[in-house]
């Protein structure tokens, strides 16, 4: 039986787990609580978040880390194979696959996002990235793309050609070449699973108002979150599409605003990991296009905290109300990371979702 993806259920603010395959998750720091990213860790991780109704599970793709002295997000697994056995210990949560286009050939993504979709009953998710960071590229031979979302259009285009063709696909274009190529099954999800892209810039966002079903931004300040649902609704209505926008953000929860400002103080400033801090800004600042430019300057915390993500930090009551700020903006959903899943999402998910609920935002 088909199920119907998550991200087309009912919740009008769709919630997910972000990061659970990486070391660290995004917090960058030294507590001895911080995230390692055992496989263990990251099957209780989903299946508490699969208990709890959240919609889905989101990793990164990371091949080299950023240094300091705990080497953070080096230890990372492929997305491919952690969703697939994810999909098998799991009954209705989503998980996606975060893909590096120039990296990954399409005829093998599409055979293996086929796999995960059959295996989660229609489940699966794609998260299509260029790529950002040359360091991880020379580790594979290979350049950076100067128009990486020219190239990921005909990796999508492959994609969904190679699961709607029932005849042998010869394909000639700028960045790939096939002749007879064949993948079957193909994904049970029609035309393909669901597909997001998290970029910022222009051409990426054209990108995703064209070829994708979601876009996921950040954004610093809450008075300018809505600016960003606005220009992707531009790009998309210029090619007669409607894109849902989605937003990452970390999270502390606590009893109490001074227990949640204290611990946040704690992690992401007195014991933050700066040599990896600063290898990750300089990356950023100098080859992605991920944040709003000043971000690096004004809150080096929240990179610490969690990869530049805007900060939900408190009690449960003032963290749904920010939630349900950023749902008024036209946000379709959140990205959620932890210092700690395992430890911090039970109390996140028994008082927070209740809340959210009363506010008329999840069923």
């Amino acid at each position: 039986m088909i199920k119907t993806h998550p991200l087309h259920g009912p919740n009008r603010l769709k919630l997910g787990v972000f990061s659970t395959n990486a070391d660290g998750g995004l917090a960058i720091t030294d507590v001895p609580e911080r995230w390692t990213a055992s496989w263990q860790d990251n099957l209780t991780a989903a299946q508490i978040a699969d208990r709890a109704g959240l919609e889905f599970m989101l990793p990164i793709a990371r091949w080299r880390g950023f240094g300091g002295r705990n080497k953070v997000r080096e230890f990372s697994f492929e997305t491919f194979t952690w969703a697939a056995a994810l999909a098998a210990a799991t009954e209705q949560i989503g998980l996606f696959m975060t893909v590096h286009v120039p990296l990954v050939h399409p005829l093998y993504a599409a055979k293996a996002l086929a796999t995960v979709d059959h295996v989660s009953q229609g489940r699966a998710g794609l998260n299509i990235v260029c790529g950002w960071n040359p360091k991880e590229f020379g580790m594979f031979g290979t350049p950076l793309v100067e128009k990486g979302y020219d190239q990921a259009a005909e990796w999508i285009e492959i994609l969904e050609r190679l699961y709607a063709s029932s005849e042998p696909l010869d394909y000639e274009g700028t960045y790939f070449r096939l002749k007879e190529a064949v993948s079957r099954p193909a994904s049970l999800q029609v035309p393909r699973p669901v597909t997001m892209n998290a970029a910022f810039g222009g051409p990426g966002r054209d990108f995703a108002a064209a070829r994708c079903d979601y876009l996921f931004t950040t954004f610093s300040e809450m008075s300018d979150a809505g600016k960003h649902v606005a220009d992707i609704g531009e790009r998309a209505a210029k090619v007669g599409r409607d894109v849902g926008v989605y937003t990452v953000a970390h999270v502390v929860c606590r009893p109490t605003m001074e227990e949640a400002q204290a611990y946040y103080t704690r992690y992401a400033v007195t014991m933050a990991d700066h040599e990896a801090v600063d290898a990750h800004m300089a990356g950023k600042k100098e080859f992605s296009q991920s944040h709003d430019p000043h971000s690096y300057d004004r809150y080096r915390q929240r990179f610490a905290g969690g990869a530049g993500t805007y900060p939900l930090i408190g009690t449960p009551q003032t963290i749904a109300a920010d939630m349900a700020e950023i749902a008024g903006h036209g946000y379709q959903g959140i990205a959620l990371s932890f210092v700690n899943y395992t430890q911090e999402l039970p109390y996140f998910c028994d008082h927070v979702l209740p809340l959210l609920r009363q506010a008329g935002l999840r069923q």
